[in-house]
Parts: structure tokens; sequence; C-alpha cells
């Protein structure tokens, strides 16, 4: 295909992907962002630098313990809620035992987050399996037509690297030196 072929392409699918490329972007930064300044970022990085006081070989109890005291608290609150996972984190301050709630209907509700070590619910937060910005920024906020669509604006994205890639080596002038030969 000629220089000229590959440019009148390259702006086709610039075109055309533009939209999708723009909505990507900004929900992409505004998920960076909030992701940066959550407070959960902040606990993750205050817990990188300290040391778990669980060693291995731990017994049983260790963890069988906090998972049962956390279970009891939280039937108090929400009596014969489906559980869908429990997390057990040794390394927080105080150590916590996060019990994420399900809709008896089926989908997310809620997660309690009880102290380790005497089972009381610290907080209770509203929990789904993935923050809504993750979802709209994949596309997945809009179901599967979403992620189709989300896979495109990637597919959209790796073609105008591609096509633009072409051009950049073709209009490239490889008699110059250093990085004139580069940047023309």
């Amino acid at each position: 295909m000629s220089q000229a072929g590959w440019r009148k392409w390259h702006r086709w699918i610039g075109f055309a992907a533009a939209p999708f490329l723009l909505f990507a972007a900004i929900t992409g930064i505004i998920a960076g962002i909030a992701e940066m300044t959550s407070e959960d970022e902040d606990a993750r990085e205050s817990a990188r630098e300290r040391v778990s006081e669980v060693r291995l070989p731990a017994a049983t109890t260790t963890i069988s313990d906090p998972i049962t005291k956390a279970l009891a608290n939280a039937a108090t609150r929400a009596p014969g809620a489906p559980v869908d996972k429990v997390l057990v984190d040794f390394k927080s301050e105080p150590p916590t035992v996060t019990v994420y709630l399900g809709k008896p209907g089926g989908g997310e509700d809620k997660k309690l987050i009880c102290d380790a070590r005497t089972g009381e619910v610290l907080r209770q937060e509203g929990y789904e399996d993935k923050p809504f910005l993750t979802r709209l920024h994949s596309g997945e906020a809009f179901g599967d037509w979403g992620l189709l669509l989300g896979t495109g604006w990637g597919l959209a994205l790796l073609a105008l690297l591609v096509t633009g890639l072409v051009i950049y080596l073709a209009m490239r002038k490889p008699a110059r030196k250093g990085l004139a030969r580069m940047f023309w």
C-alpha cells in the first residue's frame, strides 16, 4: 500500500476511534486519580512496611478463630445474608477480617470490616466486585455490548499505533544522522 493509502486509513481509523479513545482516556485518568487518592491506597502503602506477626507453620486456630468471631458479629448485623467471601489481613492495624455479603437474590451488597482479635465490626461499607470507575473504563458498566465496545476501542488504538508507525517509517529519512534521523 502506498504512503498516501496508509495516511488515509490512519485518518479514517482515527476519526472513527476518537470518541471511544477520548472516553477511555478520560475514564482512565479519573480512575487513576481516584485510586491514587483513595484511603485504600494509603492503607496499602503503609502496610508494605509492616511485617505480619503470623509465622508459618501457623496453628489452624490462628485463622479460624478470627473468622469465627467476625462471622458471629456479622450475623447479628445481617442475619441470613449470603457470605460471598472472607478476607483475613494480618498486616493491617489492627488486623482485620473482612466479610463480603451478597444479596439473597444474587449480586453484591456490603462488606463488614471486623477486628480480627475481637470480631467487633469496625466499619461497614458498600461492596461491589469491581469499582464503578473500573467497570466504566472497561465498558463493563454497559453490559456485554460495553465490553465489546471496550475491546473495539482497544483494537482501534492498536490499529492507530500500527498505521502511525508505518507512516512514520515511510516518511523517515535514513540518511540523516543522530536524533534528526528519528525526529525529522
